[in-house]
């Protein structure tokens, strides 16, 4: 799985999260932010070239799985490997940020 294009309003539960195995992007956002717009060439470059499973959750007060991660701002990505955080890039500015980011996916 590579890029994903929507928000899903129906995000996944933290502990079936932190079950995942192999790595992962959760990214939470909004339709409607106007960071999250401007960044989706930026993600989508650097995911797009990557075989990696990409979930999209729409984000907001109260919302459960933001909350666990401590999400504070738009879009916030959280890189996963085997369910655990091993980065994160708050509101990139270039495709680089999301570069370095994802660069621990690349040790093995």
């Amino acid at each position: 799985m590579t890029f994903t294009r929507t928000y899903t309003a129906d995000e996944p539960a933290r502990a079936d999260v932190d079950t995942w195995r192999g790595d992962a992007v959760l990214e939470f956002g909004t339709a409607w932010c106007g960071h999250c717009i401007g960044a989706q060439p930026l993600i989508e470059a650097e995911l797009g070239a990557r075989d990696v499973r990409h979930v999209k959750v729409e984000d907001g007060p109260g919302r459960p799985l933001g909350r666990s991660y401590r999400v504070k701002l738009w879009p916030t990505l959280i890189v996963l490997r085997d369910g655990a955080e091993v980065a994160r890039v708050v509101r990139p500015a270039t495709a680089q940020d999301i570069h370095d980011a994802l660069r621990v996916l690349d040790a093995s």
